[in-house]
C-alpha cells in the first residue's frame, strides 16, 4: 500500500467521523466553554469553573473515536463597572483504526460589559496551540519489505515518504456572549463563536497547503421557572463548517438536584441523497452534590450509519461557592 493511499484513507475516516474537523460535544448545550471563549469567568463573582468531559464514538465499530476536553477558569470582579475572566482548556481526540491523534491546548480572555437594562456583554479571544499525530514514523510500505530475504529496508521510494511530517499549528479564536441577568426567575443569554480565524495550515504533506475551516457557531439558553421549585432550561446551537452544519435543539430539566434532558441533532444540509435531516436523540441524565455536578449523556443514532452502539459522554464539573453574594447564587447553567 502507497503511502499517497494510507493518507486517502485516513483523510476519508476523519471526514466520516465529523463530518468537519472539529469534534463536537453533546453536552456543549451544558458545558459551553466547549463552543464559546465568552463563557470564561461567566459565573461572576470571583468563581471557579472547572470540569472535565470524556466522549466515546461508535465503540461497536472499527472506526472508535475517544475525545477528552478539560477547562479551568476564574471570574475576576471589581465592583460594577469592571470584570472579566481568564481561562485555560485542554483538548485530545484518538481514531483506532488509523492511530490519528490531535491535541490542542488554549488560553482565553473574556470581558465583561454592563449595559443597561441588567443586560452585560460579553467579547473574548482564545488562543492555542494544536498537534496533529497520525503515526507515520510507524508506517512500513510495501516497496521497504524484501520477501525473499525478510529484511525491512528503513527507506521507501514513495515520493512522499520523506515530505509527511506531523503538524503543528497556532490557532485563534473568538466569541461573545449577551446575557440578561435573572428577573423573576427568567434568565437568558445568546452568543457567537468563530474558531480558527487564522485558518491554520493542517496537512501532513510538506509543501502543500489545507487551511482548516472556520467553525462557527450561534448558540442560546432560555431558563424559566416550573411549578415553584423546578425549572426548565431550553437551548439550542447552531454549528458550520464548511459545506457541513448541525443544528442541536434541546430542552433541560432541573428537579431538586436531579436534571433530565433530551436534544435532537440535526442536519439541515443534508450534503448527500443519503442524509437524513434528524441524525440523533440525545439523553441526557445529571446530578449535582455540592459544588459539583456528573453528567451522563447517550446518543441514539436515527441514521443508516449501522450498528454503531451510539456515543457516550460522562463529564464532571465543579463551580466554587458564590464568596461576594450575600446568599450562595446558584448554577446560571
Amino acid at each position: 500500500m502507497t503511502l499517497k493511499r494510507i493518507i486517502s484513507i485516513i483523510a476519508v475516516l476523519m471526514g466520516i467521523q465529523a463530518q468537519a474537523q472539529d469534534p463536537i460535544f453533546t453536552q456543549s448545550n451544558y458545558i459551553q466553554e466547549t463552543i464559546n471563549p465568552g463563557f470564561s469567568g461567566f459565573e461572576d463573582s470571583d468563581r471557579i469553573a472547572a470540569g472535565v468531559l470524556s466522549r466515546t464514538q461508535w465503540p461497536n465499530l472499527d472506526l472508535r473515536v475517544d475525545t477528552q476536553y478539560a477547562y479551568l477558569n476564574k471570574s475576576f470582579d471589581y465592583g460594577p463597572s469592571l470584570g472579566f475572566g481568564v481561562g485555560v482548556n485542554f483538548l485530545r481526540q484518538h481514531e483506532a483504526f488509523s492511530n490519528y491523534n490531535y491535541y490542542q491546548l488554549n488560553v482565553n480572555y473574556a470581558h465583561r460589559v454592563n449595559l443597561d437594562g441588567g443586560w452585560y456583554f460579553r467579547p473574548a479571544l482564545e488562543v492555542g496551540l494544536g498537534f496533529k499525530d497520525a503515526g507515520f514514523s510507524n508506517l512500513t510500505l510495501a516497496d521497504q519489505i524484501n520477501i525473499n530475504s525478510g529484511v525491512v529496508n528503513p527507506v521507501s521510494v514513495d515520493p512522499l515518504s520523506n515530505t509527511v511530517d506531523n503538524v503543528f499549528f497556532g490557532d485563534i479564536s473568538a466569541g461573545f456572549v449577551f446575557e440578561r441577568e435573572e428577573f423573576n426567575g427568567l434568565t437568558y443569554w445568546f452568543g457567537a463563536s468563530a474558531k480558527h480565524l487564522n485558518r491554520p495550515n493542517i496537512s501532513f504533506v510538506d509543501g502543500e497547503e489545507v487551511p482548516l475551516d472556520i467553525f462557527y457557531s450561534l448558540h442560546g439558553n432560555f431558563r424559566f421557572p416550573f411549578m415553584n421549585d423546578y425549572s426548565i432550561m431550553m437551548t439550542a446551537n447552531y454549528m458550520q463548517q464548511g459545506e457541513y452544519n448541525r443544528l442541536d435543539i434541546g430542552s433541560l430539566f432541573v428537579v431538586n438536584h436531579f436534571l433530565i434532558g433530551v436534544t435532537a441533532a440535526t442536519n439541515p444540509a443534508q450534503n448527500d441523497e443519503n442524509s437524513h435531516i434528524l441524525t440523533s436523540v440525545n439523553g441526557f441524565f445529571g446530578l449535582e452534590f455540592t459544588e459539583f455536578r456528573f453528567g451522563l449523556s447517550y446518543d441514539m443514532n436515527t441514521s443508516k450509519i449501522g450498528r454503531t452502539n451510539g456515543v457516550y459522554e460522562v463529564s464532571v464539573t465543579y463551580l466554587s461557592p458564590c464568596r461576594r453574594c450575600k446568599t450562595n447564587r446558584s448554577r446560571k447553567r
